[in-house]
């Protein structure tokens, strides 16, 4: 398999910004990490293993990315608004740098024809992946979450702002009535997970509430939700996340 490691100097957040790219084309796909993990987890726990065989037959090529959480809903000694204020750089960092690399390189691996992202994760990384295809649809045609929630609720509580409104979907959703956004959601393919076990009480609540949502705003989406012995744990997100790229490529 293929795999490169890349170190560049994001502009938006004045640092340098770790990744890593597995497989030599295919569909594009972003993963975040779970909670204050790093950018080699998503290999390190198995995810890259249980999905060789996409990538070496050059059907998924995956961009494992890095987060900045101990500096933004993490972090121990900011209050909120300076936290959103250091999530909206990193945002820009996704969207300004780091996509606009990956669909450049996508085209590239696949013949010059253009890619929309398949943009996943797991846990904090499924929190990741549902606000930015959200926030974001024309980068994307897919979102595959796993075990997330859609709101700032469990890190902000309830302060709200501009910069924390933008970042949940819960909140800004029902109030959306652009007909592009709209259309976006439904023309692309929405599957969201959770399972019924241990340390699933929150996720398994705010997956309840987005269905409700998406169902009220005609958004079609595929929701399932697996079993009372299903956990928060990436024993199950290795078997989900090969169960749902299976039937996506």
């Amino acid at each position: 398999m293929k795999t490169s490691y890349r170190k560049e100097y994001s502009r938006h957040l004045n640092r340098d910004m770790e990744y890593k790219v597995y497989g030599h084309a295919g569909k594009p796909m972003l993963v975040f990490p779970t909670s204050l993990g790093r950018f080699y987890q998503y290999e390190d726990s198995g995810m890259i293993a249980t999905l060789s065989s996409f990538i070496e037959a050059g059907k998924l090529q995956i961009w494992a990315c890095d987060s900045i959480d101990e500096e933004t809903f993490f972090s121990s000694h900011w209050n909120h608004e300076d936290k959103a204020v250091r999530h909206e750089q990193y945002d820009k960092y996704i969207t300004q740098e780091l996509i606009p690399g990956i669909l450049h390189e996508s085209k590239w691996n696949n013949g010059g024809d253009d890619q929309k992202i398949l943009i996943s994760g797991c846990s904090m990384g499924a929190y990741y992946s549902g606000s930015f295809f959200f926030r974001y649809p024309h980068y994307f045609d897919t979102l595959i979450a796993l075990s997330g929630v859609y709101s700032t609720y469990y890190f902000f509580g309830d302060y709200m702002s501009e910069n924390v409104y933008y970042n949940s979907p819960l909140h800004y959703l029902p109030n959306l009535t652009d007909e592009d956004y709209l259309n976006r959601y439904r023309s692309s393919r929405i599957i969201l997970c959770v399972g019924q076990g241990a340390y699933e009480d929150e996720m398994l609540h705010e997956t309840r509430l987005i269905e409700e949502l998406l169902t009220r705003k005609g958004i079609p989406a595929q929701v399932d939700y697996w079993g009372y012995d299903v956990d928060h744990d990436w024993y199950w997100w290795n078997r989900q996340i090969y169960y749902y790229i299976n039937g996506v490529l």
